[in-house]
């Protein structure tokens, strides 16, 4: 429902003035501030401050609603007054349509629905470790080294076939087809939805996003998929039925088109219909009832609302995404029959059979018959865990194994993909799925190990290891933070970043454009003195020179001029300042003849937080062994449900083994809102907190269970929690309320990193809150209860939402009803 407010006259305009100085006096704690004080500029004031100040406006019934985007929009109380003005002579603003929430859920009935989904897991466990416990049997069977082999391959074959297709045929045996509908949480119609979810999520067949085999997957469940698709994300559509995807659409990687989405208690299905030779960008989210014509183009962190749709030809980027200029694809068709489709195929499935799976039982053969004593000395169940044997060897084991994979997976990672790389040319356009593109491919998998990146992210010594692995930084600056824990690429031997550049966690260097049957890596270039915030796609296009700062889940541009000394901010960007004088108190710590000493003393607290790291890894490798060992021996009286058991003793021993190591990180203390310079104890003490934590299992993701995980690992929780796949980062700086839902790939997240400075606060969400896919919650922030923030948004830090509110976008504000919405959107467009 849309409404109009009245417009403002000259009493009114002035009235309003008055009442906005006062409001930011009060918010800056300064006796007077002029209408013509420029925010960030003359008063010095931040996107926190001015957060504070839109929070203190929006409470006021007689001021009218203004967003931190209007802020820097018009920097100063009589710009934004006269845009206040003219918008409600010119504008209806909207009134949100209330949230249909789901009627409340008893305890007992979400206690009921967690045990039957506890009950189905452990069915699964037990029915997979008899499948492979038959397996086994058969291949020891064999009478010779060939008739193993033949047997592996088999018995491979057939495991493959049947994990793959157990999805298709529970989809269809429990759904049927899939249509929009909604479904309660934590009723038995919801029980089938997680069923069906789990198994399509966490299908190996996922693991073959960008071939033609993950498409036929997909057509399996009920996809109307047309020819020539290529799909990179391996968040798989659930809702298959829903989606229809038109011939020689690109999907790049991190997309969500899920075809459902969790809101206030329920789970509501939706089509999702893209035409034919459509793009969507990395990072992207589709909500349900969405849809892009012939020829569209959706950009990078870009989302469409419910509702929204793009017409065909039309390049549209931003969240929600509007009208633009940018064209995403970048790179014409090549030959790419159907033939070299399915002898792509083939080579992969034939890999796997003859080689990968039978080098893996192989290597499992070969370890327990030349040390024969893994079985041999632990003697009656009963005495496993008493013996120092049992223990001694199990450190061995778990030394040798973890470290000497490290060690290996080193070696591989920087020998293979140099070697690949000479099979691909910068700028030279290949056709899909042949020999130049499965380098391709190898190549960024490998190089994408995230081990490694998270052992040395956050350090000086990561700049080493990226250089190694390929990147070009020189001459570099070291920062002692050059680069988080989270970097991702397409290849590192195009990458290059500038001097004195910081990069928080989440940078996804997208330097390989693909069509539907080509592709070509790029060189990519980041400026120097540059700093990027968290979870930022930068295209090899990206129009960013010097001395830019990027804030987190900003959409890089990438036509327009090049941006130098500036800020970009939200989804699409705009300009902000590149720094104001409360961000810059820290600077002086950054440079000057102090510096060097204070990066060797954080160089020092780096490395020991490595070892922590490592050790806190190894033990958990030092668990699982002697677990396996002690399986191992309850096998022979057991059979399968000593496999069983091992399954679900490893994944609560996870669970247990990271919440003590969060905790060890913090002495037991916990984390503490804080604001400190990058060359101070309080940011080093952050650092390895933050490189210390676990990640949780995605099984536990839509059950109880995920919940109880959270509680052990320091959240203040609610009630019945909904998390479909959320992650957090300082758990005790969070309290969530009663029946929330947080949706997949969501992040609440506590902390930032901003210009050679930590700051962090905490977080809180009340009852009945919905986080969508896709969205951050910054730090400082709090949500009131039953607010509901909107797929691939950004709640900038500081920001309150008012209880019941529905905001959305990038940065986040209050949002109309998503349909009214994105008519209103698409009519403004056309």
């Amino acid at each position: 429902m849309l409404v109009n407010r009245g417009t403002l006259d000259g009493a009114g305009a002035a009235d309003i003035e008055q009442a906005l100085t006062e409001t930011l006096a009060d918010v800056l704690r300064v006796e007077q501030v002029t209408a013509d004080s420029h925010f960030y500029d003359d008063l010095g004031a931040d996107s926190m401050v001015m957060a504070q100040f839109c929070a203190r406006v929006r409470k006021r019934p007689n001021l009218p609603s203004i967003s931190i985007r209007d802020t820097y929009q018009y920097p100063t109380v009589g710009s934004l007054t006269g845009a206040l003005a003219l918008r409600s002579r010119t504008c209806v603003e909207p009134v949100p349509a209330p949230v249909q929430t789901a009627p409340p859920v008893g305890t007992a009935q979400y206690l009921f629905c967690g045990i039957l989904q506890v009950l189905i897991l452990l069915g699964y466990v037990s029915l997979a470790a008899f499948t492979l416990e038959q397996g086994i049997a058969w291949i020891v069977a064999g009478a010779t080294p060939l008739g193993v082999y033949l047997r592996v391959v088999l018995a491979g074959g057939a495991g493959l076939l049947g994990v793959c297709a157990l999805p298709v045929l529970a989809k269809w045996l429990l759904i049927g087809r899939w249509r929009p509908q909604r479904i309660r949480i934590w009723s038995l119609a919801y029980v089938r939805f997680w069923m069906v979810k789990t198994l399509v999520t966490l299908s190996p067949l996922v693991l073959f996003a960008g071939s033609p085999l993950y498409v036929f997957y997909l057509r399996a469940l009920g996809a109307k998929i047309g020819h020539g698709v290529v799909i990179f994300s391996r968040h798989a559509p659930v809702c298959t039925d829903l989606l229809t995807i038109g011939d020689g659409t690109v999907i790049r990687k991190d997309a969500f088109l899920t075809c459902y989405r969790a809101c206030a208690g329920w789970i509501q299905t939706g089509t999702v219909t893209l035409g034919r030779d459509v793009f969507i960008g990395e990072k992207s989210v589709l909500d349900i009832e969405t849809s892009l014509g012939d020829g569209a183009q959706l950009g990078h962190t870009s989302s469409l609302h419910a509702g929204q749709t793009v017409p065909g030809r039309e390049r549209w980027h931003g969240s929600p995404a509007q009208p633009g200029a940018a064209d995403y694809r970048g790179i014409g068709q090549a030959g790419c029959a159907v033939g070299r489709r399915a002898a792509y195929t083939v080579l992969q499935l034939a890999s796997l059979l003859l080689f990968y799976i039978p080098l893996a039982y192989g290597g499992i053969d070969l370890l327990l018959g030349e040390f024969p004593q893994f079985t041999e000395f632990l003697g009656p169940e009963t005495t496993a865990f008493t013996s120092w044997s049992f223990y001694g060897t199990a450190l061995v084991t778990s030394l040798v194994l973890f470290f000497g994979s490290a060690l290996v997976g080193l070696i591989v990672v920087v020998t293979v993909p140099r070697v690949l790389n000479r099979f691909v040319k910068p700028d030279n356009v290949y056709p899909l799925y042949g020999i130049h593109y499965a380098a391709h491919r190898v190549i960024t998998r490998l190089t994408n190990r995230k081990f490694f990146v998270a052992l040395l992210g956050d350090s000086s010594y990561v700049v080493g290891y990226l250089r190694v692995l390929g990147y070009r930084l020189a001459p570099v600056v070291q920062t002692g933070a050059n680069f988080g824990k989270q970097v991702k690429h397409e290849t590192p031997y195009l990458v290059s970043v500038g001097s004195g550049t910081v990069i928080a966690d989440g940078l996804s260097i997208v330097n390989a454009d693909f069509s539907s049957t080509s592709f070509r890596v790029t060189r990519t270039a980041i400026g120097p003195r540059n700093f990027l915030g968290n979870d930022i796609v930068y295209p090899s296009q990206g129009r960013t020179g010097d001395n830019c700062l990027l804030a987190t889940k900003v959409l890089v541009p990438i036509d327009g001029k090049v941006r130098e000394g500036v800020g970009l901010l939200g989804s699409p960007s705009f300009e902000i300042p590149r720094t104001v004088e409360r961000d810059s108190r820290f600077h002086h710590l950054a440079t000057g003849d102090e510096q060097p000493r204070r990066l060797a003393a954080k160089n020092k607290h780096n490395a020991r937080t490595i070892g922590w790291f490592l050790l806190s890894r190894w033990c958990y490798a030092f668990g699982l062994t002697m677990l396996g060992f002690w399986v191992m021996n309850l096998h022979d009286s057991w059979g399968a449900m000593a496999i069983a058991l091992f399954s679900v003793l490893s994944l609560l021993f996870g669970v247990v083994h990271f919440a003590l190591v969060e905790r060890a990180a913090t002495a037991f203390r916990g984390t503490q809102p804080t604001s400190c310079s990058l060359y101070e104890p309080d940011c080093w003490r952050r650092e390895r907190f933050l490189k210390l934590t676990g990640h949780m299992h995605r099984v536990l993701n839509g059950t109880p269970l995920k919940g109880v995980a959270w509680r052990l690992l320091g959240v203040r929780l609610g009630r019945r929690l909904f998390d479909d796949g959320c992650t957090l980062a300082e758990k005790d700086m969070v309290t969530i309320g009663d029946d929330c839902t947080l949706s997949a790939g969501s992040s609440i997240q506590c902390h930032s990193l901003e210009d050679f400075a930590l700051k962090s606060d905490r977080i809180t969400i009340g009852s009945g809150c919905t986080v969508g896919i896709g969205a951050l919650v910054h730090y400082g922030v709090t949500m009131g209860d039953g607010a509901v923030l909107a797929p691939d948004s950004f709640l900038m830090k500081g920001e309150e939402m008012p209880p019941n509110s529905r905001w959305g976008g990038n940065p986040a504000r209050e949002m109309r009803d998503d349909n009214a919405g994105a008519a209103v959107v698409t009519s403004a467009a056309r």
